[in-house]
């Protein structure tokens, strides 16, 4: 699953790496180390720009929260639970097929924290049962340092309790898509640790690679079957891992230090 990551590249420098052509200074973001469900995020998505004569899809950076919120939702209640999206049931479950045709985005981020569980409890959570407290962070980034990004969904909602001139009366929502954790060894592993991303977890989101890119987010691409293999998994070997604090724990925490790594797990927390 994802369901903490950090994101401190500048619009700046997202502009140059996914080829955006427009997005807003006013409504950029500070850098965030600790992005958890429901805060908002930058998003890259194709798509036609509101008022304007020429209805070709344009390459932009939006912020949308990170929940998503289906289209048909009477409330925007359980946003914070559809933050995941299965790469293999994503076209046809009633929260995500009609954003799966339609609405497709990348999310960029520095990487992702996931925690170390034991065995058996990886396989309660695998089952859908409840199960103990996380344990040790590890952040997971690619190892040559380049962008994360994440395939993603975007949806509208519209709250039809406020007026349409009313700045919150429409929600710009999303949702990472997961696939299984890769078995195979990390690119850098912990001398004592996780040596492959499914001894971190079960799940981890999906990372596009630059060559479908454009394809993720062309809309006009509608083909179920077409899109769906755009969720491979990437390549094996581009991915390293590393303990951090437990301070990202705490959604509170937030800063540079968070992604500092550790010569090993905190004393207290297992592997």
């Amino acid at each position: 699953m994802c369901g903490r990551y950090a994101a401190s590249r500048r619009p700046e420098d997202l502009a140059g790496t996914f080829g955006i052509e427009t997005w807003e200074p006013q409504e950029s973001l500070e850098p965030d180390y600790n992005v958890a469900p429901t805060k908002e995020v930058y998003a890259v998505l194709d798509r036609p720009l509101k008022d304007a004569g020429d209805k070709r899809p344009v390459r932009q950076l939006r912020r949308l929260k990170w929940g998503l919120v289906p289209s048909w939702s009477k409330t925007p209640e359980g946003a914070a639970r559809m933050i995941n999206a299965r790469a293999e049931t994503v076209h046809e479950k009633p929260s995500y097929r009609r954003a799966f045709a339609a609405r497709r985005c990348v999310l960029p981020a520095d990487g992702y924290y996931e925690w170390v569980t034991g065995v058996q409890e990886r396989d309660l959570e695998v089952e859908g049962r409840k199960k103990r407290p996380r344990k040790q962070p590890y952040f997971v980034l690619p190892a040559d340092g380049s962008v994360f990004a994440m395939a993603g969904l975007y949806e509208f909602w519209r709250d039809r309790t406020l007026p349409d001139d009313h700045p919150q009366a429409w929600w710009a929502t999303c949702s990472v898509i997961t696939t299984e954790a890769e078995t195979s060894p990390l690119a850098v592993a912990p001398a004592d640790g996780p040596h492959a991303l499914a001894d971190i977890h079960p799940r981890m989101p999906l990372m596009l690679t630059p060559d479908r890119w454009d394809a993720w987010l062309d809309p006009a691409r509608t083909d179920a079957d077409d899109l769906r293999a755009l969720l491979e998994p990437p390549p094996a070997g581009l991915m390293r891992a590393y303990p951090v604090s437990t301070a990202v724990s705490n959604v509170r925490n937030n800063g540079p230090e968070l992604l500092k790594e550790l010569e090993g797990p905190e004393e207290g927390t297992l592997f």
